[in-house]
């Protein structure tokens, strides 16, 4: 739990009410280094970004939903026909963004 302005909040509760965040910022960015619930820099000046980079979407897609176009679980990277692939197909992101709606 966190104090936050006098009125002690869940850690779970927390994570639901980031007003507008992407849900991709629940996983740290493998490409800037942001830590979870940060948001994504530039690596050569430090300025913040709005969006997360497209690396971060990716491992976030990856970590929570199973993909139905090769049929992998949570954690598993998508392939294509044995060859891992470095993103995910794009069904899995769409099912990433129904499973956090």
């Amino acid at each position: 739990m966190t104090l936050h302005a006098g009125a002690p909040m869940p850690d779970s509760l927390r994570h639901f009410m980031r007003a507008k965040a992407h849900p991709a910022r629940s996983v740290p960015c493998p490409h800037c280094g942001a830590a979870a619930h940060k948001p994504c820099r530039l690596r050569t000046t430090g300025r913040l970004l709005t969006e997360p980079h497209p690396q971060r979407i990716s491992e976030w897609a990856q970590t929570t939903a199973c993909c139905p176009e090769c049929q992998v679980t949570p954690e598993v990277p998508c392939h294509d026909e044995g060859r891992a692939l470095t993103t995910v197909h794009a069904r899995r992101y769409q099912e990433a963004e129904a499973t956090a709606a």
